[in-house]
């Protein structure tokens, strides 16, 4: 596994840390998906982009190890599937576990996306990763949505079956129902603001876009 990291801007690293830390603060309250649902509809980006997660990464014998982002079944060993990554390898000394022919652990890792897949470009293990919190906009208390947690359960409750996109998963904050999915370029943000309305459904990307320039 590779152990150094590229230089990356400030304002990228902050931008991408925001969404990461909205989406492990939803995940206690939020409802899951089914570990290996599939994607519906088309994959986005339609072009590689440079991205950053934080997630489990999971390795069953010799298949392809996977970045887990959304539901995990807490077995042991874990079960889950996400992302699958190429250029990846295990470290000696990087904190992962062995049991019944599967290895993970918990990582943050860089690398390109290209809608399906992401190829590693660095990796460091979570528990040595300190990033500095940013709040997500939609959370400041004056930039509330005007919806009720009745409201925004409903629509969660419905949103599952009606987006043409996996969603990992969901929950109602400070008037909005956030929907966390493996990586948005902005296309299922339009689908969810003409299906339910401007102002009511804030998509965030598990995956982060970050500008290595």
């Amino acid at each position: 596994m590779n152990s150094k990291r590229a230089p990356r801007g400030p304002r990228s690293l902050l931008s991408a840390v925001a969404a990461l830390t909205l989406a492990v603060g939803l995940a206690a309250c939020a409802t899951p998906t089914t570990p290996g649902a599939p994607t519906q509809g088309d994959d986005v980006p339609a072009h590689p982009v440079d991205v950053v997660g934080m997630g489990t990464v999971l390795q069953i014998g010799d298949a392809a190890p996977q970045l887990c982002l959304g539901a995990i079944m807490e077995s042991y060993p874990p079960q889950c599937s996400g992302v699958e990554l190429h250029g990846w390898e295990w470290g000696a000394d990087d904190g992962s576990e062995t049991a019944s022919n599967v290895t993970w652990g918990t990582f943050a890792v860089w690398g390109a996306y290209d809608g399906e897949s992401l190829t590693v470009a660095d990796s460091v293990m979570l528990a040595l990763y300190d990033p500095m919190y940013v709040e997500d906009p939609a959370l400041l208390p004056e930039n509330a949505g005007e919806s009720t947690d009745a409201e925004l359960n409903a629509i969660g409750d419905k949103i599952y079956g009606e987006a043409p996109f996996e969603i990992l998963y969901s929950g109602p904050q400070n008037g909005y129902l956030f929907v966390t999915v493996v990586f948005d370029d902005g296309t299922y943000q339009e689908w969810a603001s003409n299906r339910y309305g401007p102002d009511v459904v804030q998509v965030r990307s598990a995956l982060t876009a970050v500008d290595t320039r």
